[in-house]
């Protein structure tokens, strides 16, 4: 087996192959940018070296400077991860010529699956089902759009070179298609370096299951059965779970003999995934090959009692697969939840900002037969930076059936809890309990469509997550002091003291009256009164009694912000302190500013134009993905303040804008 090996990639993967090297008594090295010197990865190996500034292009994309830290450091192979450079070409061959082993498939196969075209035409050729679309070389937009009709809409235009959703459009109509198309163009080279495209039919209500695939240098080739992958927004994976709901061995057995097929049409060696799109009535049809290990591996772990990546060090050491398809048996279902730092009520757009406080669930490693497991790159106090997916964990759970697996994922996302900066966990916990998902009815529409399920408006904060509040804010209040006028207690010598205190969400203003009691406080909440009494503390913990019942929850305190957990929810709530608001100004307005730290990738209007609400103004690139500025109201773009590959940063003035004033 290696004695040494560097892991190529950031985050989760990273730990993950650290943590597997190290049960097989493999060393390992990591490599870092100049933003990840302190990260978990590099504290997870034996040894760490910085490879460059913390653009991904200049670091972790770096073929030449990784090989080199491979070189330097004893390493006798490179584990790429996934990402980055697990489905380079050149950087396999790279790694082949520097002696060192590549932990994955030929370059040959990679060639052969990069492009999703060439990958089509190949599978033609096997015999695998395709979707009817274009995949050919001819790239003219006329060209396209001529192909695009013959299909017929909707239809979906995809990368050729691309992944993970990136550079993909559905387009409705001819009338969209060449404006989607500069669009999917534009995020596919500055993705993937190449803004060649392929057409496909977009099938209505089409699930995405996929088969994992694993093969030896042997000739041997097995499959590790399916993941139903059809929960997605903007072509990404949100939940994934193993095995699919409604899958007869029938057709498990036919989707693998495909995958199979595929594998070996590309005489593939390593741990490969062969996407497909299915319909509600059974049939299927080959999507794409992704030549690595897939971000949703655990759930395949989980029901097969594997560890893949231990397969794939000992399949790039030349050995045999640990075992054959006969050996291989399905046990139980896994659920996978992606913990992003994103707002989902604002488009998935992601959050920047620093993980202050990070709660998870109990976990124990799957190879202890655990039910909850939790794969992380990150710690409280890590910062999630605009340089690389805002990915804070992957939540996997396991039970005896779906069932047992739902209702375990719904008690582990009510125990995750992160302050600091926006994450979709509330949105996870609608999504896995709304009726669509608990009966499999899936899609990968499903998000879309139950829209208004998935995002309700706010609701205001219930009285217990308030008096939960109250008693955290009492308690920051209270003094040890023997002075009696260092104390808060509300004590009056002829009288009781009432206090009015603000507490406020998306929703509304709680205003609530505050009555000092020796047995405790009395909190009254418009013509209710509640009694708060016997409030414990314990760290972040906190138990009460409201009206006599006992109220547990945790309280995270971020300056006037108080983050009340409770109930599976959490209510940032906002405490108004009449000193530290005296005297606020009102905040300048006329100037549209950036939401997160990007690109400036296209502006769309000019200098002086007239538009009206809703109108598109420019376009900015953060995180990957490109986020659409509009009009917020009828008006005149009076000046733009940034061109075209411009970098901005969060809040940055984005351009001066006149609202038209009302008649």
């Amino acid at each position: 087996m290696f004695k040494k090996i560097l892991i190529a990639n950031r985050g989760e993967i990273a730990c993950r192959v650290a943590a597997t090297a190290r049960r097989l008594g493999i060393q390992t090295v990591a490599v870092y940018s100049e933003a990840d010197a302190n990260a978990r990865h590099v504290m997870s190996c034996d040894e760490a070296v910085a490879i460059g500034p913390a653009a991904a292009k200049e670091s972790y994309l770096n073929g030449a400077r990784i090989i080199d830290a491979a070189l330097a450091t004893g390493a006798q192979a490179i584990h790429p991860g996934y990402g980055f450079l697990s489905e380079n070409e050149a950087f396999a061959v790279a790694c082949a010529k520097a002696g060192l082993v590549f932990i994955g498939p030929p370059a040959s196969a990679i060639r052969a699956m990069g492009s999703k075209s060439a990958a089509k035409s190949l599978m033609e050729k096997a015999g695998v089902p395709l979707v009817p679309g274009y995949h050919g070389e001819n790239q003219d937009a006329d060209f396209l759009q001529k192909e695009a009709d013959k299909i017929g809409y909707p239809v979906l235009l995809k990368a050729s070179a691309g992944g993970g959703g990136k550079g993909m459009r559905i387009v409705e109509s001819s009338a969209d298609f060449k404006a989607a198309l500069a669009s999917c163009q534009r995020e596919a080279i500055n993705s993937f370096g190449d803004d060649r495209v392929l057409l496909e039919k977009y099938l209505q209500r089409p699930r995405h299951i996929e088969i994992q695939v694993f093969a030896d240098s042997f000739g041997d080739c097995v499959s590790l059965f399916e993941r139903d992958c059809s929960v997605q927004r903007r072509h990404q994976k949100v939940l994934e779970e193993a095995p699919a709901p409604g899958m007869t061995a029938e057709r498990r057995q036919a989707m693998s003999d495909a995958a199979i097929a595929a594998a070996k049409a590309v005489s593939y060696v390593g741990a490969g995934t062969v996407e497909f799109i299915a319909n509600q009535d059974g049939s299927f049809y080959f999507m794409e090959m992704n030549t690595r290990l897939q971000v949703e591996h655990p759930v395949t772990e989980m029901v097969t009692g594997t560890d893949l990546v231990a397969w794939q060090l000992q399949v790039a050491f030349g050995l045999p697969l640990p075992k054959k398809q006969h050996e291989l048996t399905l046990h139980g279902h896994a659920i996978e939840a992606r913990i992003y730092a994103e707002n989902p009520e604002k488009g998935f757009l992601p959050s920047i900002g620093s993980l202050q406080y990070l709660r998870t669930p109990q976990a124990v490693h799957f190879e202890t037969g655990a039910s909850v497991r939790i794969d992380s790159g990150v710690r409280e106090g890590d910062a999630i930076s605009p340089f690389y997916d805002p990915m804070i964990a992957k939540l996997i759970v396991w039970g005896e059936d779906r069932e047992q697996a739902l209702s375990r994922m719904a008690q582990a996302l009510a125990e995750f809890q992160v302050v600091g900066l926006a994450t979709n966990v509330a949105f996870l916990s609608r999504l896995i309990q709304c009726g669509p998902f608990a009966t499999a009815d899936l899609d990968t529409g499903l998000i879309e469509r139950y829209h208004d399920v998935l995002f309700p408006p706010v609701q205001p904060a219930p009285q217990a997550a308030l008096a939960l509040a109250v008693a955290t804010l009492l308690h920051s209040e209270s003094s040890t002091e023997p002075d009696p006028w260092a104390q808060t207690s509300g004590w009056r010598m002829n009288g009781q003291w009432q206090r009015g205190l603000q507490f406020s969400n998306d929703a509304g203003v709680a205003e609530l009256s505050l009555q000092y009691l020796p047995e405790g406080v009395a909190l009254r909440d418009g013509p209710e009164t509640l009694s708060l009494q016997d409030a414990r503390f314990d760290g972040a913990a906190v138990a009460l009694r409201l009206n006599g019942k006992a109220v547990l929850g945790s309280v995270v305190r971020e300056q006037e912000f108080f983050h009340v957990f409770h109930g599976g929810q959490h209510w940032p709530l906002r405490w108004r302190d009449p000193i530290a608001h005296a005297g606020e100004a009102e905040v300048e307005g006329g100037r549209l500013t950036a939401p997160m730290p990007g690109k400036i990738v296209a502006l769309l209007v000019a200098a002086g134009a007239e538009v009206v609400q809703g109108t598109p103004l420019l376009i900015m690139e953060a995180m990957k993905m490109e986020h659409t500025i509009n009009a917020p109201a009828d008006g005149t773009v009076a000046e733009l303040l940034y061109a075209v590959g411009d970098q901005v940063a969060e809040g940055a003035p984005l351009l001066s804008f006149s609202m038209t004033e009302a008649a």
